[in-house]
């Protein structure tokens, strides 16, 4: 969703052009996999970071064109980052440059987060509003839902507006959790609420499928771990909130082709995979493209004629299915190359609480993807899935079902099994052991604790509703302050005051 979309052309969308685009796109992608064209050679990750916009009292501060300005960020293969608009109007994404691990690698991104945030926090100040990585935002009270919470960015405007004719209904959310929210909407803008941190792992094709299985069969954990999203306009639902909104503020679907099963765009999948061709089957099967927009490039000629395709159809429609991991097909340096999108986690709450997330699952992800039998092969499809929905809904009280153990504790499982495991993954990455010590140290104090970002949240608003006698909506201001306020100092969130 990184490209904009001109008036010109929403004119000449056509259809039955984009979907035989699509499918020359697919056809152009297996010859680069069977002649072995593809980059194996680095496995480079990535980091992109979403985040909100704050007012001085607390609220959605509308304001990321203004923050835009401020930034100086070039877009440059040089630049530190790139900042851009994302779906919401007190929204931005944040995109690193791709890197290796080995190292200091971890320690980098850290440094890079944290100097990235402060130029972030700078310009918002100077635009009168405040910066705040969190995965829900909590004080995005029903009454500020509307189209003019959407970002002025013409894709998400349009992005709107196909889903919106898709469903032909409004939007309806409904949330049962610790506490219970039903609303309708006649937009998208309650997906804006959502911000997250998204992961990438360059792999080589013929590994593509295990590591693609090995992240959605992690996918529980992590959530379980780095949950940052429990309240939702102004109630507590789950502790990863963030999912079933996601999942019903994107879904395209209208009312019959819901009770037919047709799949929803935000989909965790249905089974292990084999290649990576079998995802983008299934984007072409069950998707209808939201945003057809073809391009000159004849695919099928480029990859003949020994180049190099950039199958911008194939690419575009992708990036409008909300898998949780997403195969990535990209071009770098004129090199093709296939990447692993993690996207289960929420933003923030520090760089300190990213890289520690980051250094638990590359250095699962790096052992579980190589070493011994395959995840998918002890650990049925339906237990990861269900795996995934307990931990969104628990987070890090959540129970995992995982090989050998049967159901377990989350916590118990990383700290007894998991942790040293990530040590060793990490380690074969290249990883300096300080690095590793560091990062997942953090991971085991949450489990030691039972403190993740989640918790914090619902604990700092019982105080300010039991110590200060705040009503609900002034005591999630006062947390969400108190939050920005101690995310910008740093230390992770196990250790913050309530």
């Amino acid at each position: 969703m990184g490209d904009e979309v001109s008036g010109s052309a929403l004119a000449h969308w056509d259809y039955p052009a984009y979907r035989a685009k699509l499918q020359a796109g697919r056809t152009a992608l297996a010859r680069l996999l069977d002649e072995h064209r593809l980059d194996a050679e680095r496995p480079l990750t990535g980091v992109e970071l979403e985040l909100d916009l704050l007012e001085p009292k607390g609220e959605p501060a509308f304001a990321n064109d203004t923050v835009l300005q401020y930034l100086h960020t070039t877009g440059d293969d040089d630049a530190l980052y790139s900042a851009q608009h994302e779906l919401g109007a007190f929204n931005i994404e944040l995109n690193l440059p791709p890197r290796l691990l080995d190292g200091a690698g971890l320690s980098w991104y850290e440094s890079d987060l944290a100097a990235i945030l402060a130029e972030v926090r700078e310009a918002a100040d100077k635009a009168g509003v405040r910066a705040c990585p969190i995965g829900t935002m909590p004080t995005f009270f029903t009454e500020r839902v509307g189209i003019e919470a959407l970002s002025g960015a013409r894709r998400y405007r349009v992005l709107n507006e196909q889903i919106m004719a898709s469903r032909g209904e409004d939007v309806h959310i409904d949330i049962q959790g610790a506490e219970s929210i039903r609303f309708s909407c006649a937009s998208i803008a309650p997906e804006s609420a959502n911000t997250s941190v998204q992961f990438h792992l360059q792999v080589s094709p013929e590994m593509f499928a295990r590591y693609w299985n090995t992240a959605q069969a992690l996918a529980g954990i992590q959530v379980a771990m780095g949950a940052n999203s429990p309240y939702l306009f102004g109630r507590q639902l789950w502790a990863e909130t963030r999912v079933v909104l996601f999942e019903q503020g994107t879904d395209t679907r209208d009312a019959t082709q819901r009770a037919n099963g047709r799949l929803p765009r935000a989909w965790f999948g249905n089974r292990w995979i084999d290649c990576v061709l079998d995802l983008f089957d299934e984007n072409y099967k069950h998707f209808a493209p939201l945003l057809p927009l073809c391009d000159d490039e004849d695919p099928l000629a480029v990859a003949a004629s020994g180049g190099v395709p950039e199958l911008r159809e194939l690419r575009i429609h992708n990036g409008t299915i909300y898998r949780w991991n997403r195969p990535v097909y990209d071009v770098q340096g004129g090199r093709p190359h296939l990447r692993v999108e993690n996207r289960v986690l929420p933003a923030g709450p520090t760089p300190v609480d990213i890289c520690a997330n980051m250094a638990l699952f590359y250095g699962l992800m790096a052992h579980f993807g190589r070493v011994g039998e395959p995840l998918s092969e002890r650990l049925d499809f339906a237990q990861a899935t269900a795996n995934f929905q307990a931990a969104a809904r628990h987070g890090i009280q959540a129970d995992q079902h995982w090989p050998g153990r049967g159901l377990v504790s989350a916590r118990k499982l990383v700290m007894e099994e998991l942790l040293p495991l990530a040590a060793e993954g990490l380690a074969s990455m290249g990883v300096a052991r300080p690095d590793t010590d560091r990062y997942l140290d953090v991971i085991e104090q949450r489990c030691r604790r039972g403190v993740n970002g989640a918790s914090w949240q619902v604990a700092r608003v019982q105080v300010g509703e039991h110590r200060d006698r705040l009503e609900r909506f002034d005591a999630l201001r006062a947390m969400v302050l108190d939050y920005a306020a101690q995310s910008a100092d740093g230390r992770p969130v196990h250790d913050w005051e309530v």
